[in-house]
């Protein structure tokens, strides 16, 4: 027993992976990751979640969700950020929990995240469809039933618009992630400037009796969730955090960062600052402009209370670029969850050739992969029973990397370099980060949990039947520990002669 857990133990040397992934190349700076972040994390989630947390949990107080669920994402942010200046490696979690705890934990954290990636980047690209489906609707543009919904939707067999848009994405960062980047850099001004206009507009309709009370009287809803009171703003925040998970996505492309020890801290949490001050703007706007009550059973809050406060022209602009804008979520998700596959291939997790480069240093076969099956989830799986395993299993992982600092800090100096970003309140930062993740874990619903156990069986038998048997790491011990036994086989003959 002792043997199996020592092989589930098995510690990648970060000498490797620094090796691996030396021939990735050093192009993204600050400024891209920015942009990487504030694309990813302000996504389609800004125009829609304040509005419906504010009328199924929380009224007003959904801006307090939204800065609870804030703190939470910080502090985890703040351990990925001394993380990924220490080791500057392609997977994020993966990698480090590799290095850190071991390959099986390594596992765990890498496959949580890979639920994530595989399942928000075919739900952005539908939610993008049916926006722009939407927008083509007041110009008598109107697809087929057949080619606008997923399987067995309102008579739908397969969402073009979602499959084109995937396929473009991918062809993109297929050229190299610098010239996405710069697409990237581009939208995202545009999403933040369309941010603030709804903003700005929406302050000259604010009727402050809307915010009393701020904090609703507690009552249960006939679905049997929680509304008003301490009870709703919990609530609020496991449906909020959703929102702010979209920093992984920095870290997990720090193998291509320049000067990663002072690029990735200021990417994650420069990002993740932006992204909290414009949630919480967009809320405190919503939820002045009409009753929070106004936003139940609303898909589209922002352009509703647009278009009602005399902005029509304005509620269409935004909500065109909007779509646009969400083009900047499919490029970050899907260039962080290429290289997360990439990583596994790498280690022979997976089958290699998801870990080989083409020869412009590009992992395009892992991300050939990530785009077939989002393509493939998109068109047969019903998003809202997949959609509630991005945040469990992205919390399982920000729980290992919280906890991952203490025996980070055991290391630096010695196998890994002193990162010129820390964490600052060691030790107790680290397991508040690890609480707060616990804390919004155990607020999803039970629904929520379960798909994430069925998620996790199935990563188990993949590892246990492929990666442990596969991976380039047990193999190299295999061999270390043949080598030795041979030695001591070698070394036993030797006396004999001698005797």
């Amino acid at each position: 027993m002792s043997g199996f857990f020592k092989r589930l133990t098995l510690k990648e040397d970060p000498s490797i992976y620094e090796d691996k992934d030396s021939h990735l190349v050093r192009v993204l700076t600050v400024k891209d990751f920015l942009a990487l972040g504030v694309g990813t994390i302000v996504s389609t989630s800004i125009f829609t979640l304040p509005g419906v947390v504010a009328a199924q949990h929380a009224g007003p107080a959904v801006a307090i969700s939204f800065l609870v669920a804030a703190i939470v994402a910080g502090l985890v942010a703040f351990a990925y950020a001394e993380m990924a200046a220490a080791m500057p490696f392609a997977g994020s979690a993966y990698s480090w929990i590799n290095v850190m705890f071991g390959e099986f934990f390594g596992w765990v954290a890498g496959w949580a995240l890979l639920a994530e990636y595989f399942i928000a980047v075919a739900f952005v690209a539908s939610g993008l469809s049916a926006n722009f489906r939407g927008l083509l609707l007041p110009l008598g543009i109107k697809f087929p039933n057949a080619i606008s919904n997923t399987m067995g939707v309102n008579g739908g067999v397969l969402d073009i618009t979602a499959v084109v848009v995937l396929a473009a994405v991918a062809w993109l960062l297929s050229k190299g992630v610098s010239g996405a980047a710069k697409v990237e850099n581009i939208l995202v001004v545009l999403k933040v400037l369309a941010v603030l206009a709804f903003i700005v507009v929406g302050l000259t309709a604010i009727h402050i009796q809307n915010y009393f009370p701020f904090v609703p009287k507690y009552h249960v809803n006939a679905d049997g969730t929680a509304f008003g009171g301490w009870q709703g703003i919990y609530a609020g925040v496991s449906m909020i955090f959703l929102s702010y998970i979209g920093f992984d996505s920095i870290a997990a492309n720090s193998a291509e960062a320049k000067d990663p020890g002072k690029t990735m801290p200021r990417g994650i949490l420069g990002s993740l600052a932006i992204a909290v001050v414009l949630f919480v703007a967009v809320a405190l706007v919503l939820v002045g402009m009409f009753h929070y009550s106004d936003y139940a059973n609303n898909a589209e809050p922002v352009g509703w209370a647009l278009r009602h406060a005399g902005h029509p022209v304005i509620a269409s602009t935004i909500q065109a670029v909007a779509v646009v804008g969400m083009f900047t979520a499919l490029i970050g998700m899907m260039l962080a969850g290429s290289r997360l596959i990439y990583s596994f291939g790498r280690d022979g997790m997976l089958p290699g050739w998801l870990g080989k480069l083409n020869k412009n240093n590009l992992p395009n076969h892992a991300l050939s992969a990530l785009t077939i099956i989002g393509i493939i989830i998109g068109a047969l799986c019903p998003f809202a029973f997949l959609a509630q395993l991005i945040s469990a299993g992205t919390l399982i992982a920000f729980m290992f990397v919280s906890l991952g600092i203490y025996a980070l800090r055991r290391r630096e100096g010695k196998d890994l370099p002193v990162p010129s970003f820390k964490m600052p309140f060691y030790p107790v930062m680290p397991a508040l980060g690890f609480l707060g993740a616990l804390f919004v874990f155990w607020g999803l619903d039970y629904e929520a949990k379960l798909y994430a156990g069925i998620w996790f069986a199935i990563g188990l038998v993949i590892y246990f039947s492929y990666g442990m048997n596969h991976s380039f790491l047990g193999k190299k011990a295999k061999k270390d520990e043949a080598d030795a036994a041979s030695k001591v086989v070698k070394d036993e003959k030797e006396e004999i002669v001698e005797d």
